[in-house]
């Protein structure tokens, strides 16, 4: 029998000392240690990226929307096209620390990246949140962002556990550039409801 990729051999499963192997398989993410470990990520304000993402022209920084406390980027690194990240400005790691203001802007831009994404490409569903501290699996948990991932019905599939491949049908900027311009033209009249 020939290992599957990703999947050691049952003689590598089997370790001398651990006892005999169970009814699991494995899946084995060695790449995936240094996203747990930390590595490459930033350690203060000086290197985080939400706070270095305002200072770029909206194209280059992939922003899609700005407001007076918050803003609106594409995920560089998306679960589903069209995946949003609503941002305060102010560095700020936990929930309670936003103010009332920055809680309200939050709120309703989160609300208008729904609308904007339904207008554009027609989402089903989303998934809006937050993971507050590495732990609760925050990739930057010193500076708080929400989560507004799209969803369809069949979105999800087998490439990214046997491919280790994520498939998004359109680059990042021209999904920000589609965004945007819907953002923009929705501000002027309410977007169709889809």
């Amino acid at each position: 029998m020939s290992e599957q990729p990703g999947r050691p051999d049952d003689a590598a499963r089997e370790q001398d000392g651990v006892g005999g192997p169970d009814a699991f398989g494995r899946l084995w993410t060695p790449h995936r240690m240094a996203y747990i470990k930390g590595e490459g990520k930033p350690v203060g304000d000086d290197d985080c990226p939400f706070c270095r993402v305002p200072r770029l022209p909206d194209a280059e920084g992939l922003v899609v929307a700005r407001g007076e406390a918050v803003f609106c980027v594409l995920n560089l690194y998306p679960y589903n096209s069209g995946h949003l990240l609503v941002v305060p400005y102010r560095h700020v790691a936990d929930y309670p620390e936003l103010t009332v203001a920055e809680c309200a802007q939050l709120a309703s831009m989160t609300q208008q990246a729904m609308r904007v994404i339904r207008w554009v490409a027609g989402a089903h569903g989303f998934n809006i949140g937050m993971n507050q501290g590495t732990v609760a699996g925050a990739g930057i948990a010193g500076h708080l962002h929400q989560h507004v991932v799209p969803r369809w019905g069949g979105d999800t599939n087998f490439m990214p556990v046997v491919g280790n491949t994520k498939v998004l049908p359109e680059l990042l900027a021209e999904t920000r550039v589609l965004l945007a311009d819907a953002w923009t033209a929705s501000a002027r009249s309410d977007p169709p409801a889809q």
